[in-house]
């Protein structure tokens, strides 16, 4: 009886320790066609929206009907949620939008998804998340605030880099840097790489005094960069039921090899 409980407490353990594994390191992608738009020719961009897991290539969560979708660009704000088209990814609901970029200059590209309930870990995740692409290396506007309740701001232009590039960012609250902030950093996989343990899957860093941090991307690819803070307020949950919040600060750069 008492060898028969051990067995069952370790069977526990480790599908606590599963579900943990698993449920860490959300991401909320914005993935544009390209972060350089040099050709007038080529002009459209393709921005892919999903909720996942980047390095390990899932599982994809649901998206909601997103609460803000546009783009600063240097004539202003756009809101871009008409241009929103659904549509499935591994079976997941995820969006994707077209955008005609025209103008020279950096474009901000932003969303705040819906809340996603995460019942393995009792919280409500709201992702703010950004990319910037620039236009006809007009430049100008890389480090523009979307204006979210929390946000990276890049202190290294977030395009342009080569594999190995120091990437700088800042993470703010209300405006205001966050010291000590917890920031996650994922490569966005695309079936090249096996990670040879789970310490590798998700980078972990934090932000200094000051609330900078700085990571050194080894590879090329798309780097999802996730600052994690708890969120002020409570939010419901779909059985109706006041739980934590994780507000996610993230921001999408590229690295391209040096050839």
């Amino acid at each position: 009886m008492f060898m028969h409980q051990i067995l069952r407490f370790r069977h526990s353990l480790w599908l606590a320790l599963a579900v943990s594994l698993t449920s860490a390191a959300h991401f909320q992608e914005l993935i544009p066609s390209t972060e350089l738009v040099t050709d007038a020719g080529s002009s459209m961009l393709t921005l892919d929206l999903a909720f996942t897991h980047p390095m390990e290539r899932g599982p994809v969560m649901p998206m909601g009907q997103p609460v803000q979708f546009g783009v600063l660009t240097p004539h202003g704000r756009q809101d871009l949620r008409a241009s929103l088209i659904p549509r499935l990814e591994s079976g997941q609901a995820a969006y994707r939008a077209s955008y005609p970029l025209q103008q020279p200059g950096d474009h901000v590209f932003f969303i705040e998804p819906a809340p996603y309930w995460e019942p393995a870990e009792g919280v409500m995740i709201v992702h703010y998340t950004k990319v910037v692409v620039d236009g006809f290396s007009g430049g100008g506007g890389w480090d523009a605030s979307v204006g979210f309740p929390v946000e990276i701001q890049p202190l290294t232009r977030p395009y342009g880099l080569w594999t190995g590039n120091l990437f700088r960012g800042l993470v703010l609250r209300n405006g205001q840097p966050v010291p000590f902030a917890e920031v996650e950093v994922e490569w966005r996989n695309d079936g090249s790489l096996t990670a040879p343990a789970d310490a590798f899957v998700t980078q972990v860093i934090k932000t200094d005094a000051q609330g900078v941090f700085a990571y050194a991307m080894p590879r090329a690819g798309w780097w999802g960069f996730a600052a994690l803070l708890d969120g002020e307020q409570p939010m419901t949950n779909p059985a109706g039921v006041a739980v934590p919040v994780e507000l996610g600060a993230v921001m999408w750069v590229r690295t391209r090899e040096m050839r």
